[in-house]
């Protein structure tokens, strides 16, 4: 309904999520991987900031999904903080309202935090690292008082994931450093 870059941005979250948790005990790699992939499924309806994933939510939990549901709205939050967002809240009162609620009263598991990563680690054209992904998104959407801490945490549960597999992301991802390059 509404091709776009976001797409490929997906596709390769959802190639990062499986590609990591795969190395991770306990972690189901194809649940990861569809996570990944519909994390944005909420810009299906059009160019929108933060409505997006309210539109992700409310999508999903029609179809029935109310995981994949919980990921659309997780997935902007690595700082848990419902105003530490990049864009705007481009919904209405009852629906901000319903996000705060959501995202002030939800502890994060490991497939949240890996989707918040991973979706850091994607551009449409493939993996990247995660000062690249930021800059991409300041240049898109511009920088507030809670982007420093907003790195800060997608970079603490870098560290986090990275102690679990004993390596660094970089390593496991393919074709990270021609992409970094493209």
């Amino acid at each position: 309904m509404n091709p776009g870059d976001w797409i490929d941005h997906s596709f390769w979250t959802a190639k990062a999520a499986a590609i990591i948790s795969s190395k991770i005990k306990g972690m189901n790699s194809e649940k990861s991987y569809v996570l990944g992939l519909l994390h944005d499924i909420g810009r299906r309806y059009g160019v929108t900031q933060m409505r997006h994933i309210i539109d992700g939510y409310n999508f999903m939990m029609e179809e029935g999904y109310s995981y994949v549901a919980r990921i659309s709205l997780t997935h902007s939050y690595p700082y848990q903080n419902f105003d530490a967002v990049f864009g705007v809240y481009d919904c209405s009162e009852d629906e901000k309202n319903f996000i705060r609620d959501f995202i002030d009263n939800i502890q994060f598991d490991d497939y949240d935090k890996l989707i918040q990563l991973c979706d850091s680690l994607a551009l449409p054209t493939g993996f990247c690292i995660l000062e690249q992904r930021f800059v991409d998104v300041a240049l898109r959407y511009d920088v507030n008082d809670y982007t420093v801490p907003k790195w800060k945490a997608v970079m603490t549960i870098k560290e986090e994931i990275e102690e679990k597999i004993g390596d660094s992301i970089y390593k496991i991802l393919p074709d990270i450093v021609e992409n970094i390059y493209r």
